[in-house]
């Protein structure tokens, strides 16, 4: 996986190549009416869904912090507020976050956010050698190493997913 030139344009690519993080880029013909946007990358992208991680946001006391698992799972919330020190986390508001963002919901990129906040990747990711987040809009995933995903945004590692019911 080579240096990419930000040739999409979006604050993701723009930051990854301003960071000088290695990372390729993944278009895809997305569907409007595709129930899920990451199993929907997924499957156009041909890889697995394990490795593919969907942007969410919650609001806990301590101000918005991302949450970033494996599309196959759920936000823990409750595990999410105990890995940034706080009491509770609830689901932001979807017109928040992209206010905060700056991202459009279903293409919100942990990276290059237009607000910087506190991030937590999930754990699992260091099971691989890349994982694909959204490239900052719908119809575009990033690939890049677990670790360079974590230093593009400051975050840190911790259990935060749980599986779906």
């Amino acid at each position: 996986m080579a240096k990419q030139k930000a040739s999409a344009g979006t604050p993701a690519t723009v930051a990854l190549t301003a960071a000088g993080l290695p990372f390729a880029l993944h278009p895809y013909d997305h569907d409007p009416a595709a129930a899920s946007y990451g199993l929907e990358a997924a499957e156009a992208l041909g890889v697995e869904a394990e490795r593919v991680f969907k942007t969410l946001l919650a609001d806990t006391e301590i101000g918005l912090v991302v949450g970033v698992v494996p599309v196959t799972g759920l936000l823990d919330l409750k595990a999410l507020a105990s890995a940034v020190g706080a009491k509770r986390a609830t689901m932001a508001d979807p017109a928040v976050a992209e206010r905060r963002t700056g991202y459009v919901v279903g293409g919100i990129s942990p990276i290059g956010q237009k607000t910087r906040h506190t991030t937590v990747v999930d754990e699992t990711a260091q099971l691989f050698d890349t994982v694909f987040v959204s490239g900052g809009k719908r119809g575009l995933d990033i690939e890049l190493a677990p670790d360079a995903l974590v230093q593009a945004t400051g975050g840190t590692f911790a259990a935060i997913a749980k599986e779906t019911a």
